[in-house]
């Protein structure tokens, strides 16, 4: 059973169904069983904390919907889906290898297959890339789900998801044109070749308009600095950390992470601000 909360938009709520039943039907594939899966806007009352073992990817989405979103697969989970993928017996004790990792990854790979032909009634055609990555993204999520995979009464599986505010806005900008296109074809019936090729000046501006009080959490980056696990260690209170950038260098603006523009940082009223002095390139916002 899917279980639901209203903490959640209904774009979200729609978006994380699908990664639900999509991981029930790729693991019910693979193991030959029905595999329940269900979600939860809230922290479930067995949460897994993080670890240095789980697994994280990083979802990028493009296409219909454009944004980002993060898996965290504690490590139990990580053995517990490879050893399915893998065909292994089930043994909770068994070290995690390299080989369990990247089975686990392309498990998340295929279920992320289904998530996309299932997102298209509703958002068109979307792509979805999974990349593993070293920890928890930088960005802030604006939605979070769990999903728990398999019976209730079997130890639980779960999946972390983050959704940034990037991808909430472009899962509620995207079902509003595809309810509008929908509302538009019921309304006049079919149209020709040549009038669905033309599509309306005002299209842009509306979508554009769904997302003007969308909020967007934005960082100031100063610069940055790799250390050894070492320096790590021997940081105390008082400890001085040198960074890559001088002091009249222009500091980054990022926006879920990505460059966004660059300036001068300024006190406004007691607090720190930045005086924007370049926009990055499109490309890379």
């Amino acid at each position: 059973m899917t279980e639901s909360a209203p903490a959640l938009p209904a774009e979200v709520q729609g978006f994380v169904q699908a990664w639900a039943e999509s991981f029930s039907q790729v693991l019910g594939q693979i193991s030959g069983s029905a595999t329940p899966c269900s979600f939860f806007a809230e922290a479930p009352p067995e949460p897994v904390p993080a670890g240095d073992g789980d697994l994280w990817i990083v979802c990028a989405c493009s296409g219909g919907v454009r944004g980002e979103m993060s898996l965290r697969l504690p490590a139990s989970g990580v053995l517990r889906l490879a050893q399915i993928f893998m065909s292994e017996p089930p043994f909770p004790a068994a070290e995690i290898t390299p080989e369990h990792r990247e089975a686990a990854t392309e498990l998340l790979r295929q279920v992320a297959g289904r998530v996309a032909s299932a997102l298209k009634p509703d958002w068109g055609e979307v792509q979805l890339r999974l990349d593993p990555a070293p920890a928890a993204p930088s960005w802030p999520a604006s939605s979070t789900a769990w999903l728990r995979l398999g019976e209730e009464s079997t130890p639980a599986t779960l999946v972390e998801l983050q959704l940034s505010a990037a991808l909430g806005a472009g899962l509620r900008a995207g079902n509003a044109e595809t309810a509008r296109a929908g509302a538009a074809t019921s309304s006049s019936g079919p149209v020709s070749d040549s009038s669905a090729a033309t599509p309306s000046p005002l299209d842009g501006q509306v979508k554009l308009d769904l997302l003007m009080d969308v909020e967007l959490a934005v960082t100031l980056r100063f610069g940055s600095r790799r250390l050894l696990l070492r320096e790590v260690l021997e940081l105390h209170p008082g400890a001085v950390v040198d960074l890559d950038r001088r002091v009249h260098d222009p500091v980054d603006v990022l926006l879920d992470g990505r460059l966004l523009a660059r300036g001068e940082v300024v006190v406004l009223n007691g607090n720190y601000g930045v005086r924007v002095t370049e926009l990055a390139p499109a490309s890379s916002v």
